[in-house]
């Protein structure tokens, strides 16, 4: 049985009149013209006060629709170790403010998605759409319907979004100024082939923050299939560059994915991390603490990140998708120093 709910209780919460509490949830307000996201805000605390359940439990129905409560996030997969991690995060500051929280996945041969977006705001208030699921199409049909949305590490180039990511270009010159601190001067990067043309945002930033420094030379950037890195035919690329002329000094691995086949191969050609090869990756990774060579790589501020994300989605939702703002939200990563580059 949910506690009593009482107009005056949520008025006093607000701040504002019983009256404007009752016009509201009366479906009253619009005629009297109270401002949407002042009706936003009441439905949000009624929602959390117990209003909607306690007229569920005497069979009752609302004058005013309850809107769903529940913010969604499109991903492209939940094997990405960033939707893991965040995720609890985004949890708790949605749960902090009333709104529920659920992950979508999104297959990019799915043809039948185009026709869900139409069906998100039966379900969702708000969507958070995560990286390459932010693709053209989806941005379309949200745009249309003002459908309240912002993106999580995507920045489109051409169109002004709302939109919260990780500062690569001051993470890329974290690692390079720690690099050239410890006197390396040939650069191995490791890239994903399936993603490479997303990644090239991030892998420019690593050239320019090398270009930069004057102590490091021009990089080798080698592209990897992540299914084939376990094969000695995939590291034959990479092993030309371990002897002179070239001789490479540290491996940069663009995702922690890569890392753990990476040691594998690294460990059966007897090689010695970071004696004779040193590895920092541009993600963190589960279990890096723990390795054999624990490795150096960025972390990224999940905490932060999730309440600057929940901030600016329950905005949008407040201004039913049709804020005159839009804001753009970088955030520095912090790099974790293990062994797995050397220490200074």
């Amino acid at each position: 049985m949910s506690k009593k709910f009482k107009n005056k209780d949520l008025a006093a919460k607000l701040g504002v009149s019983g009256t404007l509490v009752s016009l509201v949830l009366n479906n009253k307000a619009d005629q009297h013209g109270i401002r949407k996201d002042t009706q936003e805000k009441v439905l949000a605390l009624a929602r959390q006060m117990g209003y909607f359940t306690a007229l569920e439990e005497k069979d009752q129905v609302s004058p005013v629709d309850e809107k769903p409560g529940v913010i969604g996030m499109i991903v492209p997969s939940l094997s990405d170790p960033f939707v893991a991690g965040i995720t609890p995060y985004l949890q708790k500051a949605f749960t902090s403010i009333g709104l529920g929280f659920s992950i979508i996945t999104r297959d990019p041969d799915d043809l039948r998605f185009d026709r869900l977006t139409g069906a998100f705001r039966k379900f969702f208030s708000g969507m958070i759409l995560l990286g390459e699921a932010a693709d053209d199409s989806t941005i379309r049909n949200l745009r249309a319907v003002d459908y309240p949305f912002i993106l999580l590490e995507k920045s489109p180039k051409t169109l002004r979004l709302n939109n919260v990511c990780t500062d690569y270009s001051a993470g890329a010159r974290l690692v390079i100024n720690h690099i050239s601190k410890l006197g390396y001067h040939n650069v191995v990067i490791m890239a994903d082939r399936k993603s490479i043309n997303a990644d090239m945002n991030n892998l420019d930033a690593l050239e320019d923050a090398i270009n930069q420094s004057e102590n490091i030379n021009k990089p080798v950037i080698l592209e990897f299939d992540n299914s084939a890195t376990t094969d000695d035919n995939d590291f034959s690329q990479l092993e030309k560059f371990l002897r002179p002329p070239f001789r490479a000094d540290v491996i940069i691995v663009m995702h922690s994915f890569l890392v753990y086949p990476l040691m594998a191969l690294i460990r059966k050609r007897k090689l010695r991390v970071p004696h004779d090869l040193a590895i920092i990756s541009m993600e963190d990774g589960a279990g890096f603490d723990l390795m054999l060579s624990p490795v150096t790589c960025l972390r990224k501020p999940l905490a932060g990140m999730a309440i600057k994300v929940a901030n600016m989605i329950w905005s949008e939702v407040r201004n039913s998708g049709k804020g005159k703002f839009k804001r753009q939200v970088y955030v520095t990563p912090e790099l974790v120093v293990r062994n797995s580059c050397g220490t200074l």
